[in-house]
């Protein structure tokens, strides 16, 4: 994000399979499926209406797909919202696994 966007606190709950975002009380988080342990389905993205509009399910994007390439993993966005975002941002791309393009 830019330097001047809000910093958030995101946490990787791995026993609900979603990472997560809490802000004023709501919850907003990318679930996901580990296909492998080389490939990742992010499969929704859900942002509560309060917290809408502040740029937060592109925060959450941004922060599962740096995930992603961290650990070295091929992402398969079955969520709409992240492959939108991956189609904005042609830097995550070559995260897209092959078959899912």
């Amino acid at each position: 994000m830019s330097d001047t966007s809000p910093e958030y606190d995101i946490v990787l709950n791995e026993e609900k399979k979603r990472f997560e975002l809490v802000e004023d009380g709501h919850m907003a988080r990318v679930n996901y499926v580990m296909l492998s342990p080389t490939s990742i389905i992010y499969t929704h993205t859900v942002v509560p209406f309060a917290l809408k509009g502040q740029g937060i399910a592109s925060y959450l994007a941004q922060h599962v797909l740096n995930y992603a390439r961290d650990n070295n993993l091929n992402v398969i966005p079955q969520c709409p919202f992240i492959r939108a975002y991956i189609d904005r941002h042609p830097e995550y791309d070559e995260l897209v696994q092959k078959s899912t393009r």
